[in-house]
């Protein structure tokens, strides 16, 4: 009896140690998934990959009358070489300069420049961009094995721990309730 023990195969820890190094491997990805997850969750209440910006910048003039020189003049002074997509002058005092993510409103008057516009966060914007899967084609079978990996780690979790603590016993009623809060927020929201 104990040499057909001996013989038996022994799986478990097998599926402990792939679930232990497949969780270690992909620990960072998880990581940036689940920071994304939360940050577009939330994108009612901000905008996760871009922050606005509003600068104020004392620029001194005078400034000429054909908004493109005075945009020329502007933009010189405040070290900026990107060419602007769009320059017109709203009003006698004002000459807006548009580039793809800022304006510069620019008051003669006052020789101000009001700065509006967007700048990417770091983290987020690049977190997004993979989660989303913006990278297209070639990112697309990285996040197809990360997938398969969790799915893994999900499967492999109800088999490590035998008898009644493990999938057998309290570990079936712990899945289930799991399984039951997306079934239950699609009865309780009316679904799709």
């Amino acid at each position: 009896m104990a040499e057909a023990r001996s013989k038996k195969v022994r799986w478990r820890p097998w599926v402990r140690a792939m679930h232990r190094d497949i969780g270690y491997f992909i620990i960072g990805l998880t990581i940036i998934y689940a920071l994304s997850g939360l940050a577009v969750n939330h994108i009612a209440h901000w905008d996760p990959s871009f922050h606005q910006i509003e600068r104020t910048h004392v620029v001194s003039g005078p400034f000429p009358d054909d908004e493109q020189e005075a945009a020329k003049q502007v933009l010189a002074r405040l070290e900026i070489t990107e060419k602007p997509t769009e320059v017109y002058r709203v009003d006698d005092t004002q000459v807006d300069i548009l580039f793809d993510t800022r304006t510069y409103h620019l008051d003669t008057a006052t020789e101000k420049v009001i700065e509006e516009g967007q700048e990417p966060r770091f983290f987020f914007r690049l977190a997004n961009w993979l989660h989303l899967n913006r990278g297209k084609k070639a990112w697309t079978v990285f996040a197809d094995g990360y997938a398969i990996f969790l799915l893994f780690l999900a499967l492999s979790g109800l088999f490590m721990i035998p008898g009644r603590k493990g999938f057998i016993g309290r570990g079936a009623i712990i899945t289930a309730l799991g399984a039951a809060i997306p079934i239950a927020y699609i009865v309780w929201s009316g679904g799709p």
